[in-house]
């Protein structure tokens, strides 16, 4: 069905919200929820040793935005919301082993999220991510639309995990297991972020965002059919570099934002990132 669907989603793409609805267009983007919702459609997979963006999943939630109509999705006269009809909260049942901690979470329909999956409230997941088991969500924290977060990370308060939606082709945020990511971090763009990582709070990374090995001895980057890629295991810290490139700055003592990785995990580190199983 997938293949069948893909095709169908394709050729419903370049036309326009009228045309969409009268070929029956909204029946191929609620079959695609209802696999997003499963885990058997993501907007992007793991093949042959690397990660790469399924274009069509991604052009069949943008349908699902331009034939969606404003709805009145209000819980009651007082909390009042307003959003596409195509776009839904997502549905859970206690069988489902999901902790949705109350207090203002809202997950929308078409984002998977797997058992023993903890969300603090509140916290907030978009159409088309992925969130895999025993990962914990703190509280303010974003998981943007198709980023695909992997097995038992830890995504501490307000973290931003970067929705990309648009353009099609771009790889959205991806977040291999066992990452620990501190609080106030961002991750935008496209970044690829290897499992075991460490992000320590604060840390902001984009695209445009050179990141410092103090390691090895080099620089990991954007390229231009590559996404900035952290290292399996890297520990990576908020640091800065001086400014050199105008007597101005140097005057000035100027430096500029850069990300340095100071270390791989070792024991230390795996002691101080340790997830309580108690909590799941």
């Amino acid at each position: 069905m997938p293949k069948q669907l893909q095709k169908t989603i394709e050729e419903l793409y370049p036309l326009s919200a009228e045309d969409i609805l009268n070929q029956d267009g909204l029946e191929a983007f609620y079959m695609l929820k209802k696999l997003l919702n499963t885990g058997e459609a993501r907007a992007a997979e793991y093949r042959d040793g690397e990660w790469h963006v399924n274009e069509w999943v991604k052009k069949g939630i943008l349908i699902g935005f331009r034939v969606g109509k404003l709805s009145d999705m209000s819980i009651d006269g007082r909390f009042r919301f307003f959003d596409k009809d195509t776009m839904p909260l997502k549905s859970f049942i206690q069988r489902d082993n999901i902790r949705v901690v109350p207090g203002g979470t809202t997950i929308r329909d078409g984002a998977f999220v797997a058992s023993q999956t903890i969300i603090m409230p509140p916290a907030y997941i978009n159409i088309g991510a992925y969130v895999d088991s025993g990962t914990l969500i703190d509280s303010h924290a974003l998981v943007g639309s198709c980023a695909q977060l992997g097995k038992n990370i830890h995504l501490s308060a307000a973290a931003q995990i970067g929705g990309v939606l648009e353009p099609v082709g771009a790889m959205p945020v991806i977040i291999e297991d066992e990452v620990m990511i501190g609080g106030n971090c961002g991750i935008y763009e496209g970044t690829v972020v290897k499992r075991r990582a460490v992000i320590a709070a604060g840390v902001v990374l984009t695209g445009g965002t050179p990141v410092y090995d103090l390691v090895r001895n080099t620089v990991y980057r954007r390229e231009k059919n590559r996404p900035l890629t952290i290292p399996e295991n890297a520990v990576v810290i908020a640091g800065s570099r001086p400014i050199t490139s105008t007597v101005f700055a140097q005057e000035e003592g100027l430096h500029a934002y850069a990300p340095l990785i100071i270390k791989y995990r070792d024991e230390k580190t795996d002691a101080s990132t340790a997830l309580e199983d108690a909590l799941r």
